[in-house]
């Protein structure tokens, strides 16, 4: 199986001289999502949690929204020529009456480390109907303290990133405060997979009463996927898309920017945060 990192020769250069020596960097590896042994997308991620990150997808989707939902997930075998098991393929077989989605040229996807919808041939094919109502009814309050102090619980939890530099992370915390789970990966987007899944997979969806921490930017896709798993607060370190502000704003998802120190933007559903 994939390791999380790997390690590479490196020339590093400290005030003005040259030495070589090994430099640990992130995996990132290709893994493909099968439905029902068909092929549905392909993203690049860091190998780990690959069941958790398919589920998660599949959630973010609208596929899937209980555990229920899924009969079984597995690693492909046979998925080379020669018949190795690369573990870079995942096929989750739904359960019996779960509607198939259709697997069309448009709804395909291939996803980078930074997109994660790229290859959607519009914007229909983009935007996905959450299977929980009610987002905007959540009644969770969280304090502008506990958000000032969640970046750097989450910069704290970021164990792979010490040793690599090169990872996001997500995590998903209660009202309170308290880390309920943490997920590293090269793309943002995976990190939430990988968390909507794992809460999936131990029939916690929807994340009720949940804050959703992402580092870097808070994109449509982070949105939406936060709306998909019914996560009524999505914070992020850095800048909001417009387009991930207007999702906010239609489902009743709470959108917080900039969180740095005690400093915030809140770009939707304000009346969840208090001072």
């Amino acid at each position: 199986m994939g390791r999380v990192t790997e390690r590479r020769r490196v020339v590093r250069i400290r005030g003005g001289v040259a030495g070589t020596r090994p430099d640990t960097l992130v995996a990132e590896e290709p893994l493909e999502i099968r439905l029902n042994g068909k092929p549905l997308a392909i993203t690049m991620r860091t190998p780990g949690d690959d069941f958790a990150l398919a589920v998660g997808f599949l959630v973010s989707e609208g596929v899937l929204a209980h555990a229920s939902d899924v009969q079984a997930v597995t690693y492909c075998e046979g998925a080379t020529e020669d018949g190795t098991n690369t573990y870079n393929v995942v096929n989750v077989h739904l359960a019996a009456g779960v509607a198939l989605p259709d697997i069309s040229l448009e709804r395909n996807v291939y996803t980078t480390s930074s997109c994660g919808l790229c290859g959607k041939a519009s914007l229909d094919a983009v935007r996905t109907a959450t299977r929980f109502a009610g987002l905007a009814a959540d009644p969770v309050r969280v304090s502008a303290a506990v958000l000032a102090g969640l970046p750097d619980r989450l910069r704290a939890a970021q164990k792979v990133f010490d040793r690599t530099g090169g990872l996001h992370a997500a995590a998903l915390f209660s009202a309170e405060g308290e880390l309920l789970d943490v997920r590293e990966d090269v793309g943002r987007h995976n990190a939430v997979d990988k968390i909507v899944g794992r809460a999936l997979r131990a029939e916690r969806l929807p994340l009720g009463g949940a804050v959703l921490l992402v580092s870097g930017r808070a994109s449509f896709e982070l949105a939406q996927k936060a709306v998909m798993a019914g996560i009524p607060v999505l914070a992020a370190v850095s800048a909001p898309s417009s387009l991930a502000v207007d999702l906010a704003l239609e489902s009743g998802l709470t959108l917080v920017g900039f969180l740095r120190g005690q400093d915030m933007n809140i770009y939707a559903g304000e009346e969840r945060v208090t001072l």
